[in-house]
């Protein structure tokens, strides 16, 4: 049986993902993007026909890594999901949908979150529209549980 042969190319790649395996760190993490303004966000997903939706994480969270990596930042990408991460720690200012500045772990008590995550969706004037996704649910049905409440989020954005 002749050994399989790899080319220099696939050796580095195996190189790097066996290195970023070894430090704890995966190696594509997926990533969704923070901001400082959550009416500018909506402004922009209500012009495409999109609800924003808001997950709210919590640094080091399994549960929230698994939501971002396997839901939210896949659908960003495949389906241009518009999608913005705020942690429940974090003391950067960001805009609420009022004009207040206040810090990421202020807004999200302000909601009434306190478990990560939750991904809430929201319409026109800041409203939600659909109900809160709180908790990472059980993994093999969360995607369902997601796509039902994207469609109600949809409907109410396009009526």
């Amino acid at each position: 049986m002749k050994p399989q042969e790899f080319s220099r190319r696939q050796c580095l790649q195996m190189a790097l993902l066996g290195a970023a395996a070894f430090a704890g760190t995966p190696a594509l993490a997926a990533t969704l993007p923070t901001t400082a303004s959550l009416p500018r966000e909506l402004a922009l997903a209500l012009k495409s026909g999109r609800p924003l939706l808001v997950m709210v994480s919590l640094e080091g969270c399994a549960f929230c890594k698994q939501v971002r990596d396997s839901h939210l930042a896949p659908m960003r990408e495949r389906e241009g999901l518009a999608v913005v991460q705020l942690d429940m720690r974090n003391k950067q200012a960001v805009v609420d949908f009022d004009g207040r500045s206040l810090t990421q772990d202020e807004l999200i008590r302000s909601w009434g979150v306190s478990v990560a995550p939750t991904v809430l969706f929201f319409g026109r004037g800041g409203a939600e529209i659909a109900e809160r996704m709180v908790g990472g649910y059980i993994p093999d049905f969360y995607g369902a549980y997601l796509d039902d409440r994207l469609r109600i989020a949809r409907a109410v954005v396009r009526a």
